[in-house]
C-alpha cells in the first residue's frame, strides 16, 4: 500500500555518509558530521547513482572561559558560526556483494566558517598571546570518501560502512577558523532502520566511531570519537512526513602529541525535529528535509544549535528494487 514511502526512503537514505564540520576535539571539530545519519539510516538504495547536497548552519559557543585548542594555539571565550555545504555522489554497484549492495560515495564540503575568540595564548607549541580575534573564512574543505554494504529483510534493513578523510583541503596553519583537518582520518559505523510501510513508521539507530592521525602542522592527535543518532519518523502519506531526531557524541581516549596540552576529551548530546516532503520533477522524485538539533550537556566543546536543509535524488536507477513491500 505503501511501497512508494518505501522506496522513497532508499532516495533519502542514498547519501547519509557525510563529514563532520561541528565543533569538538582539536579546534571543537571532527570529520564526522553528527546528525548526517538519520530517518532510513540503515538503508541502502538500489543499484544506480545519486545525488545529495546538504546545507549545514550552525551557531555555537563554549562559554565559561573555557579553552580550546586551535591552530597550534590555545583560544578561550570561542563562538563559532558555519554555513557550510556538503554535496555528495553515492554509486551503488549492481552487482550483489556478500549478499547484499555495495556503494561507493564521495563528499567535497565548502562554505563559510567565522570562529570569535576572547583571547588566544600560546599553546604548547609556542605561539604569540594576543586578545581578541575574529577569524573569517570561505574555502573548500577535506574530501570524504565512502564505501557501504547494505541488506534487507523484510521490515529490517541494515548497512555497515567506512568514511575516510582525505586531507587536501584548503588549511591554513595557525588560523583559528579552518574546514580542513589536515590530517587522515576514518569512521567505521553500522546503522539499522526498522519500516514498516502498512503504518509508515521508521524506527532507525546509527552507532560509529572515528579513528585520527596526528596533524602534522600542529603536531595534535585528537583521541577517539564515539557517535550514536537515532531517528523516529511517522510518514503521513507518500509525500511528507515528520519526527524526532537526537545524537549522542563522546570522545572515549584522550588527545595527544607534542601540540596538545591535555586529553581535552569532549561529549555533548543534542535532540531535534524533522520534517521531510518529497515531490517530483517530471518523472525524477526529489526529496527534501529539514531538521533542527538543540545541543546540551556539553564538555570541552561547543554548545548551540544546527540546522540542516537537504535535497537529494536519483540521477539514474539501474535496477529499481522494492525494499519495503514484503
Amino acid at each position: 500500500m505503501i511501497w512508494n514511502v518505501g522506496r522513497r526512503l532508499t532516495m533519502i537514505a542514498a547519501v547519509a555518509l557525510l563529514p563532520n564540520l561541528a565543533f569538538a576535539a582539536e579546534r571543537g571539530a571532527g570529520f564526522y558530521l553528527l546528525g548526517s545519519k538519520g530517518p532510513a539510516a540503515g538503508i541502502l538504495p538500489p543499484p544506480g547513482v545519486f545525488f545529495q547536497n546538504d546545507i549545514w548552519i550552525y551557531n555555537g559557543n563554549l562559554g565559561g572561559g573555557k579553552q580550546l585548542p586551535t591552530g597550534g594555539r590555545i583560544a578561550v571565550g570561542v563562538e563559532g558560526k558555519a554555513v557550510l555545504a556538503a554535496p555528495t555522489v553515492l554509486w551503488v554497484l549492481p552487482e550483489e556483494v556478500l549478499g547484499g549492495r555495495l556503494g561507493f560515495g564521495a563528499t567535497v564540503p565548502f562554505g563559510w566558517m567565522e570562529t570569535d575568540a576572547d583571547l588566544t595564548l600560546a599553546g604548547p607549541r609556542g605561539g604569540t598571546a594576543s586578545g581578541s580575534i575574529t577569524d573569517t573564512i570561505f574555502t573548500i574543505g577535506d574530501p570524504v570518501v565512502s564505501g557501504t554494504l547494505g541488506w534487507d529483510a523484510g521490515n529490517f534493513h541494515w548497512t555497515t560502512g567506512v568514511l575516510v578523510n582525505v586531507p587536501i583541503g584548503d588549511y591554513q596553519d595557525g588560523e583559528i577558523s579552518n574546514l580542513a583537518f589536515h590530517h587522515w582520518g576514518a569512521d567505521i559505523s553500522a546503522a539499522v532502520t526498522w519500516l514498516d510501510p502498512t503504518i509508515g513508521l521508521d524506527l532507525s539507530a546509527a552507532v560509529g566511531m572515528t579513528f585520527n592521525a596526528e596533524n602534522p602542522a600542529t603536531d595534535y592527535r585528537t583521541g577517539n570519537e564515539f557517535h550514536v543518532e537515532w531517528a523516529a519518523v511517522q510518514h503521513f502519506n507518500e509525500q511528507f512526513d515528520a519526527g524526532l531526531v537526537g545524537y549522542y557524541y563522546d570522545q572515549v581516549s584522550g588527545d595527544s602529541g607534542a601540540g596538545a596540552s591535555g586529553d581535552f576529551k569532549g561529549r555533548v548530546a543534542a535532540i531535534g525535529a524533522t520534517i521531510g516532503w518529497t515531490f517530483k520533477a517530471g518523472e525524477v522524485p526529489i526529496s527534501t528535509r529539514i531538521k533542527y538539533f538543540h545541543e546540551f550537556a556539553a564538555e570541552n566543546r561547543a554548545e548551540g544549535d544546527a540546522v540542516y536543509l537537504t535535497i537529494s535524488m536519483p540521477l539514474s536507477i539501474t535496477k529499481p528494487m522494492n525494499i519495503a513491500a514484503q
